[in-house]
């Protein structure tokens, strides 16, 4: 660090997006404060599809940098959704961006605009794909040429990520490593490279001449992250606001809230507690952790056999 190298975590998600629980102290401003007492360098803050934590904290706070994780589905060319992270964009270019994204559906003129108007970008979690929607692996190499940056995540098995940095040195891309954090723990893995602005750090990046530090889901940091959530769904959400409207898009954790809004659990504290209690006692068996990672192995091995990326290195 005493030799110019400086540290980012470049996908972090706050209350303004839709998948995390409404915690006070989830939102922007919390995490910004939090980003500055951990010591990052540079301080993003990547929603789904929306810039609102920049509405919030103001444009121009110290070491902020304004990002977001844009969403777009190209028939033709993916034929499933693809994340994309973009920074330093304002209101109109991202404004742009989402009509070339929700109207066009077109990733080449996506792509285009942000070389355009020289926006960093970069291609988040490749080996991810919708629950319980069509998904494509196989177009994900040619995707890939499109981007200067791929994503190493901390929320993927290590079998994923290891598939992200074989499609990486296969096309000569750069790799930076993220948290991806819904809750709240950024900078546990962060992306070092030199620069004195963000435009020049990232340029290092895009040029190989970086480091990442990472680490990889495991069983046990699942347990950890499943029991952080229900004590955001039981505990920290309903001392800041109601959370009836609310959803994560996982099937096994929306049980959990649609539980934990039952008005009996409401009306008993006792109860509530009792409930919160069970869903720990569960989530600490490990075997909903287990399950999941064994079934993330079975999707990384079959996706490794339809591209077959590792033998055509």
């Amino acid at each position: 660090m005493e030799e110019g190298w400086k540290r980012a975590d470049l996908h972090v998600h706050t209350t303004c997006s839709f998948d995390v629980l409404p915690a006070k102290d989830l939102d922007p401003r919390s995490l910004y404060e939090k980003s500055l007492e951990i010591g990052m360098d540079f301080i993003t803050f990547t929603d789904h599809d929306t810039m609102e934590a920049y509405e919030i904290l103001g444009w121009d706070c110290e070491k902020l940098v304004p990002g977001v994780e844009m969403s777009i589905y190209d028939p033709e060319l993916a034929g499933h959704t693809l994340h994309i992270n973009v920074f330093e964009l304002d209101m109109e270019e991202f404004s742009e961006l989402r009509e070339i994204a929700e109207m066009e559906r077109n990733l080449k003129g996506f792509i285009r605009y942000l070389k355009r108007h020289k926006l960093p970008f970069v291609y988040n979690h490749p080996f991810w794909f919708e629950f319980h929607k069509h998904s494509n692996p196989s177009a994900v190499p040619k995707l890939a040429k499109l981007f200067p940056v791929l994503e190493y995540n901390m929320h993927e098995l290590k079998q994923k990520n290891e598939l992200t940095i074989a499609l990486a040195e296969r096309f000569g891309k750069s790799i930076i490593a993220t948290t991806d954090t819904h809750t709240g723990n950024l900078g546990k893995v962060y992306t070092l490279a030199k620069g004195d602005s963000f435009r020049e750090y990232f340029r290092n990046i895009e040029k190989g001449r970086n480091y990442i530090v990472t680490e990889d889901l495991t069983r046990e940091l699942l347990i950890e992250e499943m029991n952080t959530w229900i004590d955001l769904i039981f505990e920290k959400s309903r001392k800041s606001r109601d959370i009836k409207d609310y959803l994560t898009g996982v099937k096994s954790l929306d049980a959990v809230v649609k539980i934990s809004r039952s008005a009996l659990l409401n009306y008993s504290p006792k109860l509530n507690r009792t409930a919160m209690n069970l869903f720990y006692m569960i989530s600490k068996t490990g075997l909903p952790a287990s399950f999941y990672i064994h079934s993330e192995k079975s999707l990384a091995r079959e996706i490794e056999k339809s591209i077959e990326i590792k033998s055509q290195k």
